[in-house]
């Protein structure tokens, strides 16, 4: 399959730049010579087959993992360099369900992600409230703060985990496949959320995604990778490309849970 790889003419300096980046599990070349950039207000679908390597670069991203060959810059400065964690927001996959048992609530489901500096209120010397219910509101889950959050339906626990991720107040937030085994209409209220959140608030997200629909209807880029990067452009260039053409054509499933 060609490589339809765009360069994307963009003011601002970008938030993510992936260079030359190449990464092997065990010898195996997962990623190769990926190139990438992620700009202020981006929503961005990383989407691709099983084994593509979407997984593996969110978590080169996140410096959970060390390229072999290449570099990742985070708001213009070195990954190995990057402190400011809480710039960047980060839902996994495994983290979308808890089971009924689980004993904790959706206050401190929440609070346990504020940064160690606003754990507290500074007069009351208890958890801060203030910014727990601010980012329930967000996502409209503010009237369920007292619940156990293993109570909660999947799609409630969604919303419980965006806030968890927006209460660090970032300015990137990264999804990985984050409807996995929810209900279509469950799914279509969620990406409408994430929607209101990149166009109202501003946020930038990058999802990874084997829903196509998403991708018509809500992104505005679009980075396809089968271990090299194929395409990354627009969302309007991506429609029309032989790529996109192609997997409409061979009725190609993009659903990729590994690497």
């Amino acid at each position: 399959m060609p490589s339809v790889v765009n360069n994307l003419n963009h003011q601002e300096l970008p938030l993510i730049e992936v260079i030359d980046l190449t990464f092997r599990y065990n010898r195996v070349e997962v990623l190769s010579d990926i190139n990438l950039v992620v700009h202020k207000g981006d929503f961005l679908a990383l989407i691709g087959p099983n084994g593509a390597g979407k997984t593996t670069l969110i978590k080169l991203l996140l410096g959970l993992l060390r390229p072999h060959r290449g570099k990742i810059k985070l708001f213009q400065r070195d990954l190995k360099e990057f402190k400011d964690w809480a710039l960047i927001g980060y839902i996994p996959q495994k983290a979308i369900h808890f089971e009924s048992f689980f004993p904790i609530s959706v206050r401190e489901a929440v609070a346990l992600n504020l940064p160690q500096a606003r754990w507290y209120d500074f007069w009351t010397k208890k958890i801060n409230e203030r910014e727990v219910v601010k980012a329930l509101e967000t996502v409209g889950m503010q009237d369920y703060i007292e619940e156990r959050i293993g109570h909660l339906s999947g799609g409630q626990q969604q919303r419980v985990f965006i806030a968890r991720a927006l209460v660090s107040r970032p300015q990137i937030l990264i999804l990985d496949e984050p409807t996995t085994g929810v209900d279509a209409i469950t799914q279509e209220k969620f990406y409408d959320l994430l929607a209101h959140l990149n166009q109202e608030k501003g946020l930038t997200i990058i999802i990874v995604t084997h829903e196509i629909g998403v991708v018509n209807r809500h992104v505005n880029k679009v980075a396809c990778l089968n271990r090299s990067l194929v395409y990354h452009g627009t969302h309007a260039e991506f429609c029309q490309s032989d790529y996109f053409r192609q997997i409409l054509d061979e009725g190609h499933h993009l659903i990729g849970h590994k690497h």
